[in-house]
């Protein structure tokens, strides 16, 4: 035992007189027009392999430096170079703040994207790293970039249209994918007319969306991540953006509060956006021959940020947010609204005399949802949360070690009649608790990146140890070999209809009580839905602006609670087997397939093909099936030039075609007689319900989905700082008619949106 420990003391202590013998530089990197941190920017000693790049933070840190002299290089594409000459002697530590500014000579080069800079360095598997740049590449529909727009090209990712849009990704329902924006839950990120999200795509700075595989530092969803971080305020000069079109409008300002006297000194901005549709107004004469009722899809999302910042690099934010999405009596989509507010702060400590990063957040929100459709009883569902984390970053030479604890505690209330009209209700309150350790290794050729989550349950009394590993393996310099998988866990569960093709109402709740004890003539353990992830794929570089990515994944859904459409027993009958009476079933599933991308990005042009083969099916006590968002195939091209010797003008194509979704068709109708007067009511004489005999259960495919969409921009110098654009936009330019609903109460087919043109304004100063 004494031998171990001398062992054990002698490896810290030269481990420690190791890194005593070299020094550290650790900084920030800011734009020096905006103040804001700039990301991915590369910081390295010349003629040296030693270097680091600017996080969301804009920190940077390289530490293992021999003592000595040397030429430290501060560079970006599209940034003028910064050199400084430095001198650095055994366990000094340093602290740097640069400013970059954007280069002085136009290179008519599109800046390279932070995905490429990460796939250097980070295993980055299943991960499309997004930024304004990239989403402004895109054809803009209603004149507005949005990051649901972006979201639809990427592979592994299945939206349900135009209309009522929700998000699939490979394999997984909405709530099995977590919404982030500064780390707080966000519950229902896209507006019913599924061109919009809830997110103003100027104030973002970075979303990472992981389509599987992600590490252990998220926890809570079984199948996809999504983080967004918003920018800080613009800490040197007041500026904003004022856009409109005939879909809606935009408004963002920000500005210093208080402006730095010294590159030392306490400075603080904010940030403010608002958006909302007025389509209910414009259609009805625009585009009314849509419909002649105009098209009722309503929206107002507001969000404000404050920031204080400190010039070691520490600061701490505020912010809040009201989104809001309204239907008005559709159709047959009758009346649906939701509303969603919330607040929180985060910040990033920076100590003095060391290189570790410190991070936080404690955030609290609320979600409210209601759905009315003609002769059915209201659907509701309320959630509200709180959500408290920290994490440790540390930078061990080109090793990095980080760690948190994150916890969270929700409130959830959902009331719901099935298609049997049986009532379905349930209130829960649960907390979660998250501990978690993320190591990345570059040896070599190799980056391995194992991670570990302990996720707990307290409410439920149950726990689940959640293992995650990356690797990725540079096998030349054009190819890289990546592979990650990991267990996942989450006690959130949807109470949705799974009868329609398409679902706008997305109710939630935790781990119901009213389950099967068994599955499959196994014992249930836990109220948890539990997936493990596989996954494998290639990068390769067929030219410097070229690349090619390949990822094959297997998702095993081993445990999923789903509502119980089977139901036509009250839950206290005895009588009656689990499947017939409870108001939830547990079931299995998994979810396969492989997803192409090829990307070219460079000068004027921007290209981006997808395709994705996708095979998902779900296992419930009496039959397997194809859920409804089942797509096998999935096809993306996105291509944009920039034109005129400026580069002033912009043309935009983008092509979605989709196989059909699965459906259950209609066999047959009948009158149900619910014998309100009780069992000696005169059935012959009782009027009584219209009520359906479905088929098999989503035997049948909807017909293919094809659409087309196109923008033109023109871009005005104004100034110095000011900038006009026009955009025309037309979406569905080829007139394509997709079904989007089928109302089984008379028979009503509604498609998704016709050709809509739309023409807009951007004024940005």
């Amino acid at each position: 035992m004494k031998r171990k420990f001398f062992v054990s003391f002698l490896f810290f202590t030269l481990s420690f007189l190791a890194f005593s013998q070299t020094a550290t530089i650790k900084g920030f990197v800011y734009d020096e027009k905006t103040g804001e941190p700039a990301t991915y920017i590369n910081i390295y000693i010349e003629g040296t392999t030693m270097g680091a790049s600017s996080d969301l933070n804009g920190y940077f840190v390289i530490n293992k430096i021999p003592a000595g002299k040397y030429e430290l290089l501060v560079t970006s594409m599209g940034y003028d170079t910064i050199r400084e000459s430095i001198s650095l002697s055994a366990g000094q530590l340093i602290s740097k703040k640069y400013s970059v500014a954007e280069a002085s000579i136009d290179l008519k080069t599109v800046t390279v994207s932070a995905e490429r800079q990460a796939a250097k360095t980070e295993t980055k598997i299943s991960v499309v790293k997004v930024t304004p740049k990239q989403i402004e590449q895109i054809p803009s529909i209603g004149g507005q970039a949005d990051l649901a727009q972006y979201l639809q090209v990427l592979p592994g990712v299945i939206f349900t249209g135009d209309q009522g849009g929700q998000l699939y990704i490979r394999g997984g329902s909405p709530i099995q994918n977590k919404v982030l924006i500064d780390g707080m839950v966000i519950y229902n990120p896209f507006h019913s007319i599924g061109l919009f999200s809830v997110f103003e795509t100027d104030i973002m700075r970075n979303a990472d969306i992981y389509t599987g595989g992600f590490g252990a530092e998220y926890g809570g969803r079984i199948s996809s991540i999504m983080d967004i971080t918003t920018r800080d305020g613009n800490k040197k000069r007041l500026s904003g953006k004022i856009s409109a079109s005939t879909f809606g409008a935009n408004l963002l300002l920000e500005g210093p509060i208080v402006k730095a006297k010294t590159d030392d000194g306490v400075s603080s901005s904010f940030i403010v956006s608002a958006k909302n549709s007025y389509l209910k107004e414009s259609s009805k004469s625009i585009y009314n021959y849509v419909d002649e009722e105009g098209l009722p899809f309503n929206y107002i999302d507001i969000y404000g940020k404050a920031s204080i910042n400190w010039g070691s690099g520490s600061k701490v934010n505020f912010f809040g947010f009201s989104f809001n999405d309204k239907v008005d009596n559709y159709k047959s989509l009758a009346n649906f609204q939701w509303n969603s507010i919330g607040g929180g702060t985060n910040f990033v400590i920076v100590p003095a005399t060391s290189s570790v990063l410190i991070e936080g957040h404690a955030s609290y929100s609320n979600y409210e949802i209601q759905l009315t459709e003609d002769q059915t009883t209201p659907r509701k569902s309320q959630i509200n949360d709180f959500n408290i984390g920290i994490v440790l970053t540390y930078f061990l030479g080109e090793d990095e070690l980080k760690y948190g604890v994150e916890m969270l505690g929700f409130t959830t209330d959902y009331s719901f009649f099935n298609s049997l009209n049986r009532k379905i209700e349930e209130r829960q309150s649960t907390t979660e608790l998250g501990v978690y350790a993320k190591y990345k290794w570059l040896a070599g050729n190799w980056i391995i990146e194992p991670s570990f989550r302990y996720q707990l349950y307290p409410s439920l009394s149950t726990s689940s140890p959640e293992p995650r590993l990356a690797i990725k393996y540079k096998a030349t310099d054009r190819l890289r070999i990546k592979m990650a998988g990991g267990f996942y866990s989450q006690n959130l569960i949807a109470a949705t209809s799974d009868r329609d093709i398409v679902n706008l109402f997305y109710g939630f709740l935790s781990g119901p009580e009213s389950i099967p004890e068994t599955f499959e003539g196994k014992d249930v353990s836990d109220k948890l839905q539990k997936a493990q992830h596989a996954i494998l794929g290639f990068e390769f570089d067929l030219s410097n602006r070229l690349t090619l990515n390949i990822e094959g994944y297997y998702k095993n859904f081993s445990q999923l609670t789903n509502l119980n459409r089977n139901k036509i027993y009250n839950s206290d009958y005895q009588d009656a087997p689990d499947e017939l009476k409870l108001d939830f079933i547990v079931e299995k599933g998994n979810a396969k397939g492989v997803d192409f991308s090829l990307k070219y990005d460079y000068d004027r042009y921007f290209v981006w093909a997808v395709y994705s083969l996708g095979y998902v099916e779900r296992t419930d006590p009496q039959i397997t099936y194809a859920p409804h968002f089942d797509r096998r195939h999935n096809i993306n091209f996105l291509g944009s030039v920039k034109l005129g010797r400026a580069y002033d003008w912009e043309v935009g194509l983008r092509y979605n075609f989709g196989s059909g979704f699965p459906f259950t068709p209609m066999a047959g109708n009948y009158e149900q007689i619910v014998f309100d007067g009780g069992i000696d009511e005169d059935y012959t004489v009782t009027n009584g319900n219209m009520s359906f005999l479905f088929g098999e259960y989503n035997s049948k495919r909807l017909p293919y989905y094809h659409r087309v969409d196109a923008s033109v921009k023109k871009t005005f110098e104004l100034g110095e700082h000011s900038m006009l654009e026009a955009n025309l936009s037309v979406t569905n330019i080829l007139n394509r008619e997709n079904v989007f609903y089928v109302n089984i109460y008379n028979k009503e087919v509604v498609n998704q949106l016709p050709i809509m043109p739309s023409l807009g304004l951007n004024f940005k100063f």
